[in-house]
């Protein structure tokens, strides 16, 4: 490879893109946070501008600063998304794409979409590419991609840089292998930005990976920063249920929001209030809490998980993810098997990786860097002409050498195993304080976190045994919005093809977790689900889509409780999903099961499970919400108190408009009681004077609902 060209302007890099690039421009950005913004805007600007240019681009989750819908969101939004999300700049493209307004020379694919903002835009529905997130590399590549575009963490050492793939190693260095490998030509461009965390281990990358590398300080702005989300008795009675299936020496995925907080606290109070934990599991189990895990954390747990979020480092700063693993599948299962006893370097240690075949004697040069990479030999042990010789002192290479395995011993062995891993992940989002977590993350801790592929995280095929030895007891945990009665799961698309989302990394997950003989697959959902079609249920006789097939069909877990499912027939399936659903919908779902011939004539739900209503959840968990132990915001959030107080008045009148009866009430209650919001909250809601009889009445119910 040749050093890259590194170019100091955004607008200079474009005008090089363009002279180098004749043709139809196909871009390449990665998921998420790793888009230089500034540079994709300045290239979409340049091209829309020019007809006789055609740009595609294909990525995934284009991230959107929130604006609002009605007048009173976007007004109270305004200032709160000045402050949280900074100078970052939104993606001109997206604002094109989410108006239906892209213009004709400009195509845009996207593989994940942000959930559910495209719904009903038919350019974004078209422009979807259905994949799974393991192969979202491959299927980029085959869409003659000839420029990829990355914003890249980095650090200065004089006149040299080291570069960081940061938030997303984990595509990018996969298209362009692939892209390569075809013969076809491909410009690789690296834009830093000096406030993506420079992220070491996988997603460290030599400079000349790029052809070109942009320093301009444009490219330099606040990373996308969603504030944390509510935790709702719901989700938090779904985490407690998750947290109580996690085996201590296991290892965890989770998702982002509000539900990967709740599991997050969870596990907290798991190991920090054991009997309290046990109080509130009691309370919400009617049966099996004696399958449940209850226990502390003595072991600890590894984390691997497509996406590294903001539960993952509280979990570290509590020291439960801490469980380190090794990039060697032997060392991985010796201590696994408990033949190395823990991470202290011993001659038992070195004995045990002689007698596995891992290391032989004599020893080569590879074992010898084999070992002082892992800290099992000193960094200054050195081999030479067969001798191994550190210091003063030194003896041969055959560790069959009871003379010479105890000058090795005595001397020459370090005191604790190096480079261990206790979280890897392909790619992160999260709020303010999370970036500046990972900023500021002393060295020794940040090498303990390692960004790399999907490819790697994803799925078993290749290091197989290594991962293996490493994802030892997984619990891997997916959200799905629809499940049947039969256990298959719905979780990108409506019955209608519209997508929601995309299928993302949930099948390769799914598919991994029955290829580990100890693994779990946990499906969380809520009960219901609310919109203007009014309160349904989240569990239904069948659905027109389905990303996850019934025969993969695993763990499945509501507020109401747990259901497992793996290896039972249909019928004890669909007793187990109705004993975890809404009660307001189980008589509806037994009568379709019975039509259907998938449940008794005669069956009737027991008694324990005919009350799954939301009020009763909220009532267990009312003690414990109220003692701090299942806080709201349980890793802190970006809204003030007042904001909060504005949020909640807000969303009882948007949940109002989509049920005409309710929002009538409320109005009516509204004329009768004469609250008034403080001044300053109708000032900031643009409230504050009102001339027509909409605004007073929006006034009013505002008022009404603080």
């Amino acid at each position: 490879m040749t050093a890259p060209l590194f170019i100091d302007s955004i607008d200079a890099c474009v005008d090089h893109i363009l002279k180098t690039i004749t043709g139809p421009i196909v871009l390449g950005i990665p998921m998420g946070v790793g888009k230089p913004n500034p540079l994709v805007n300045a290239l979409y600007r340049r091209v829309k501008a020019d007809p006789s240019r055609q740009l595609r681009i294909i990525t995934a989750l284009s991230l959107e600063k929130p604006v609002g819908h009605s007048e009173l969101e976007k007004n109270f939004l305004q200032p709160l998304v000045e402050r949280v999300f900074g100078d970052y700049p939104d993606l001109e493209y997206v604002k094109d794409l989410r108006a239906d307004n892209l213009p004709p020379n400009i195509d845009v694919q996207e593989f994940f979409m942000k959930p559910g903002d495209y719904l009903g835009n038919a350019t974004a529905q078209m422009g979807h590419i259905s994949t799974n997130y393991t192969y979202a590399a491959r299927d980029m590549a085959v869409q003659g991609m000839n420029l990829l575009a990355q914003a890249l963490g980095a650090k200065r050492a004089g006149d040299s840089w080291r570069l960081s793939f940061s938030s997303n190693p984990d595509i990018s260095q996969a298209v362009l292998d692939n892209v390569r490998a075809t013969g076809q030509k491909v410009m690789a461009v690296g834009v830093i930005n000096h406030k993506m965390p420079f992220m070491p281990n996988g997603a460290e990358v030599s400079p000349d990976v790029f052809d070109v590398v942009v320093t301009d300080p444009a490219g330099t702005h606040d990373i996308f920063a969603p504030p944390n989300n509510k935790v709702s008795a719901a989700d938090y009675a779904i985490g407690l249920h998750a947290s109580s299936l996690v085996v201590d020496g296991g290892t965890l995925q989770i998702g982002i929001g509000s539900l990967g907080d709740a599991i997050g606290q969870a596990l907290i109070v798991r190991d920090r209030h054991g009997a309290e934990y046990k109080h509130i599991l009691e309370s919400l189990c009617p049966t099996g809490l004696e399958r449940r895990e209850l226990g502390r954390f003595d072991i600890g747990l590894y984390g691997c998980s497509e996406m590294l979020v903001n539960a993952f480092l509280r979990l570290i700063d509590a020291g439960i993810i801490r469980r380190e693993v090794y990039g060697d599948a032997v060392l991985q299962q010796l201590l696994n098997s408990g033949q190395i006893a823990d991470e202290s370097v011993s001659p038992k240690m070195l004995q045990a990786l002689l007698d596995s075949g891992r290391v032989r004697s004599p020893l080569s040069d590879d074992d010898v860097s084999f070992l002082k990479h892992f800290g099992i030999l000193r960094s200054d042990v050195a081999l030479v002409d067969q001798q191994l010789r550190c210091g003063k002192h030194h003896c041969c290479n055959k560790l069959s050498d009871p003379a010479c395995f105890e000058v090795v011993s005595q001397h020459m062995l370090g005191s604790r195993l190096l480079h261990g891993i206790v979280m890897t992940g392909g790619f992160f989002l999260g709020p303010r304080d999370f970036y500046e977590r990972l900023r500021s993350m002393a060295p020794q801790d940040l090498a303990k976190i390692d960004m790399t592929s999907i490819d790697f995280i994803n799925h078993l095929y290749g290091d197989d045994a290594l991962k293996r030895a490493q994802r030892r007891k997984a619990s891997f945990m997916n959200t799905t919005m629809m499940v049947t009665l039969l256990g298959a799961a719905a979780s990108d698309s409506l019955e209608s093809g519209q997508v929601v989302s995309g299928v993302g990394g949930q099948y390769n997950f799914v598919s991994m977790s029955h290829a580990l003989h100890d693994a779990r697959l946990i499906m969380m959902l809520r009960a219901t689900h609310d919109n203007k079609d009014g309160l349904k249920s989240s569990i239904v006789w069948n659905y027109g889509n389905v990303t996850i097939p019934r025969h993969l069909r695993d763990v499945v877990i509501t507020e109401y409780g747990v259901a497992e499912l793996r290896g039972r027939s249909d019928g004890e399936v669909v007793k187990r999903l109705i004993a975890v659903a809404d009660s307001r919908f189980q008589a509806e779902l037994v009568k379709q099961a019975k039509a259907h011939g998938k449940l008794e004539a005669d069956y009737e739900i027991p008694e324990c499970f005919r009350h799954n209503l939301p009020e009763v959840i909220a009532d267990k968990l009312k003690p414990w919400m109220d003692a701090g132990l299942l806080p709201d915001f349980p890793f802190g959030t970006d809204l003030t108190e007042d904001e909060l107080h504005m949020v909640r008045a807000m969303k009882k009148m948007k949940h109002a408009s989509h049920h005409p009866s309710e929002l009538l009430a409320m109005a009516v209650k509204s004329l009768w009681e004469g609250k008034e919001a403080p001044p300053a909250y109708l000032e900031r809601l643009g409230l504050a004077e009102v001339h027509s009889f909409k605004d007073r009445v929006i006034r009013r119910l505002f008022s009404n609902n603080l």
